[in-house]
């Protein structure tokens, strides 16, 4: 049939069960444009094509998966980019839902991605590592809250959905997956700059031991830096309190 590449990241997804939940809850929104990321084999494609009345492209970096899915379902024809997803040029010119299970070893810049594309994606469902899954929902306090918590949860809600054990994957990857949907919210919390956002949540983050006064302390006047709330350390901070930050730096 296909043959797998580690390299690529590729665990292809068997469970019927969690293939058909999957597509349930993808189907909980409307949608008129819809990007599948890292079809592989065709588990969820093949359900994916038969949705009525849509726009439907796939994004899929391995050329025998190309030639294999292509063979498979030929109403494709036209409709895959062959390319990486972190490299493609934005597949819709209106707003597109994005699904997937996404390749475990470039997750975090799949996201990274979406957020790029922010303004056009509406909403993303699909599976990735359950660390990263559980990352992109973490909130304030938890150990795993972080970069991508914060940044994600500014734009999007996210909502994680289930866990997928590996026992539902060929071959069975080492680590948990997880299903989670982003659904682009409709208020952000008001900023100085969004790159101003940005800079202070990489910064607060990449030195999450210590507290917010050491951390962050280029990017503030001494006399802000005497706040008791720089006595804290980043993760106990909500994005609603970073936003707000941000107009007292420098």
């Amino acid at each position: 049939m296909h043959t797998l590449k580690k390299s690529l990241g590729q665990h292809f997804l068997k469970d019927e069960k969690v293939v058909q939940r999957i597509i349930a809850e993808l189907q909980k929104n409307s949608f008129k444009n819809l990007l599948e990321v890292g079809p592989g084999g065709g588990a969820l494609t093949k359900y994916l094509i038969k949705i009525p009345g849509i726009n439907f492209r796939a994004v899929e970096l391995d050329e025998e998966k190309v030639t294999f899915l292509l063979k498979q379902f030929p109403s494709l024809k036209g409709n895959i980019i062959h390319q990486s997803f972190l490299t493609i040029d934005r597949p819709f010119d209106e707003p597109f839902t994005v699904i997937g299970n996404f390749p475990y070893n470039i997750s975090t810049q799949i996201l990274f991605k979406v957020l790029e594309w922010k303004e056009y994606v509406p909403v993303v469902i699909g599976m990735f590592q359950k660390e990263v899954a559980e990352r992109a929902a973490a909130k304030e306090g938890s150990k795993i809250y972080g970069v991508l918590s914060v940044l994600l949860q500014y734009y999007y809600d996210v909502e994680y959905l289930f866990s997928v054990g590996n026992e539902s994957f060929t071959p069975q990857p080492k680590v948990q997956s997880g299903v989670i949907r982003l659904t682009r919210n409709k208020y952000q919390f008001p900023v100085k700059s969004e790159r101003a956002f940005w800079v202070l949540v990489k910064t607060a983050f990449n030195q999450r031991r210590k507290t917010l006064r050491n951390g962050v302390k280029s990017l503030f006047s001494k006399e802000i830096l005497n706040d008791d709330l720089f006595n804290r350390r980043a993760e106990t901070l909500s994005v609603e309190e970073f936003a707000a930050l941000t107009f007292k730096m420098s």
